[in-house]
């Protein structure tokens, strides 16, 4: 393969790959698998360095040693710089400037004849364009200019200094003068008042379009005032648990879009404009070649001439495919409803329904699952375990191995949904909003009445707290007979609590970051390695998980674990030996009440804690259920965002003339 056929291949594999991304880098705001942001990753890598490879890459010599007319295509080098970062932003961008002052240098130094000049100008400007949009949607997309565009204009409230010249102007003038402060008249929700309602389609939408422009502000760390608060409660008491669930869809859709996309630029009368103006430029220079220049047969080669028509085509198709994206889209349909183009907006919200139908969850609506006994059985060390460990590959192992996810059921949100809006409902002040935020596990506990028997489990360390009943929960688990297991209540509760369980150390160990900050990973690998040492102790052959977690609780666990063996080891493992005990007292369906709700809570708290650029940063990974769940209860009021509790005080200067 010559010099020239190989610089064909590079431009048609850049433009694929182009095509590519564009297509397939949105589907990993729904997406947890690695290997499809592994293969996003090589995408843009390759786009770029293919592209960068094909503009410096010198023409062949032709023959008798002269150098033949370059290809049409290659003095547009408009079609890399217009096909390359059509939609998204996921990766580590390279420097676009140094990218077009080299196609401006190619460009320059090819010298493209007269009869391609006019469309190889017209392409080029749009590449131009194409990387003005990048370069100003990355600006938009950082965290300082996302904070710096939502703050809010300074309020320096009333005029202090002048009511209270006033006052003492009174006072002094001998007359009976009073500061009467009259309350703010509050529209609190009162949730046993309002019925739930399934509201339709457009209303979810028109909703999360709403609310993300306020609670948007959740990720650049900025407060909510009680208006807020009030405004979001009336709108969630009322909607079902499926329907809040979607509206909080819809918002973080579009944080994903903010954060990791073009929709700050594109969504705008001059990113709009941008688009038609690349459209119309790049339909004119197709035009301009195929129609106007008749003698391009003869000046170049017959394959030149049909891939630079293949790039055209690939151009107006990404150009075409990019507009309708724009178009059928929240950021569209909620424009077009503040402007009460309702026909327009009508017209705009059909084609969501049939492209971006209610159905299809807007996340990828799975939570990772981690089991700490059944890693302990199945973790053998091996030659290549051995080898990964030096490697420093071990954990990234265990993690493709011993992790997998299940679909967040139906069931799991509605619990997570009541429990709390139950408890949202006995708050009556904004103290009670931010104790509540902080509880994790303390009021289940107290509430159910076992807080005393229970209450050290959840009084330690949060990290520690989570082990501690991550084992708890499975050691019931598997001490459950089959007659403790036959109503369906239980059933439900019993997988719920799992669920969340092993979704709680799946966190602990592989997104620590998200959690509060502590010694998490030491506390699991030092229980990880006392409870592979007693299996291996007690048993020849590895048992299962039923005979292991039988093992534990056959232990004598009544002195504390830490006064026996001190405190140098951080397992935990007799200590949820003790916890489970105290806990299989309990009839099986009062237990699992408990555990259920102990979960909840110890979810709500984390989801809480979470610093809001972690929760940005999982978007792009197909996004997390403790994401949802912190934007669940900013909706419902609890968080530690509310510090604006009351407006401007309403003073009044009562003067008693008499």
């Amino acid at each position: 393969m010559n010099g020239r056929s190989q610089i064909r291949m590079l431009v048609l594999t850049s433009l694929a790959l182009q095509a590519f991304l564009l297509f397939v880098a949105g589907i990993r705001k729904r997406n947890v698998s690695a290997v499809l942001g592994l293969l996003l990753w090589l995408a843009y890598l390759l786009a770029d360095s293919i592209a960068i490879y094909a503009l410096a890459y010198p023409p062949s010599p032709g023959v008798l040693g002269t150098v033949p007319p370059p290809p049409p295509w290659r003095p547009g080098h408009h079609h890399r710089l217009l096909h390359r970062g059509q939609r998204a932003l996921e990766a580590t961008p390279p420097q676009p400037h140094l990218s077009v002052a080299l196609a401006v240098y190619v460009f320059s130094k090819s010298r493209p004849g007269a009869d391609i000049l006019a469309p190889a100008v017209l392409m080029f400007l749009s590449g131009i364009v194409k990387y003005g949009e990048r370069t100003w949607a990355l600006k938009c997309a950082s965290m300082d200019n996302l904070r710096s565009s939502m703050v809010t204009t300074p309020d320096p409230g009333p005029n202090y200094a002048k009511f209270m010249e006033e006052y003492r102007f009174t006072r002094e003038a001998g007359l009976q003068a009073e500061i009467v402060i009259e309350p703010e008249r509050r529209a609190e929700v009162a949730a046993g008042d309002i019925a739930e309602e399934s509201v339709p389609y457009a209303t979810v939408v028109t909703d999360g379009a709403r609310f993300f422009v306020i609670f948007r502000r959740l990720f650049v760390n900025l407060i909510l005032s009680f208006q807020d608060r009030t405004r979001s409660r009336a709108t969630f008491l009322r909607l079902t648990p499926e329907k809040a669930y979607k509206v909080i869809e819809i918002e973080l859709s579009l944080m994903y879009d903010t954060l990791h996309s073009k929709a700050a630029v594109i969504h705008t009368w001059y990113g709009r404009l941008s688009r038609c103006l690349t459209l119309l430029s790049t339909s004119t220079a197709c035009l301009l070649f195929n129609v106007l220049d008749k003698g391009k047969d003869q000046s170049y080669d017959r394959v030149d001439v049909r891939i630079t028509n293949v790039l055209f085509l690939g151009a107006l198709c990404l150009e075409v495919c990019a507009i309708g994206m724009m178009l059928i889209s929240y950021w569209t349909y909620a424009t077009l409803q503040g402007c009460n183009c309702r026909s327009l907006s009508s017209l705009i919200f059909r084609s969501i329904q049939y492209f971006r139908p209610e159905s299809r969850a807007k996340w990828s609506n799975q939570m990772a699952q981690h089991n700490l006994i059944s890693f302990c059985i199945l973790d053998k060390p091996t030659m290549l375990t051995k080898a990964l460990s030096l490697l420093g590959l071990k954990t990234h192992w265990d993690s493709w191995l011993y992790i997998r996810h299940i679909a967040v059921s139906p069931e799991l949100k509605i619990l997570v949904f009541r429990e709390l809006k139950d408890k949202t409902v006995s708050i009556i002040d904004a103290e009670s909003y931010r104790k509540f935020s902080n509880h994790r596990g303390q009021w289940a506990l107290q509430c159910k009445g076992y807080y005393r028997e229970l209450g050290w489990s959840v009084e330690v360390e949060f990290d520690e707290s989570i082990l501690l009943w991550h084992l708890a929960t499975d050691l019931c688990f598997h001490s459950d007979t089959d007659d403790d297991k036959p109503e369906t209540k239980i059933a439900q509760n019993v997988e719920m609590s799992r669920a969340i369980s092993n979704y709680m150390l799946f966190l602990l160990v592989a997104r620590p970051f998200m959690l509060t900050a502590g010694i998490g990973q030491i506390r699991f690998g030092d229980t990880c390695v006392e409870a592979k040492n007693f299996f291996g102790r007690e048993m020849a052959q590895p048992p299962d998980e039923s005979a292991a977690a039988k093992m534990v609780l056959d232990v004598n666990a009544e002195i504390a674990p830490r006064d026996v063996k001190g405190d140098r080891s951080k397992s935990v493992l007799f200590d949820a030996c003790r916890l489970a005990r105290a806990l299989l007292e309990l009839q099986p369906r009062k237990r699992w009440r408990v555990i259920r709700v102990v979960w909840v809570e110890m979810l709500c708290y984390a989801a809480n804690k979470c610093r809001s650029n972690f929760h940005a940063k999982q978007l792009s990974g197909g996004g997390e259920l403790l994401t949802v769940v912190w934007f669940l209860m900013a909706h419902l009021g609890v968080g530690e965002q509310y510090r604006i509790e009351a407006g401007h005080a309403r003073a009044k200067l009562v003067v008693d003339k008499n």
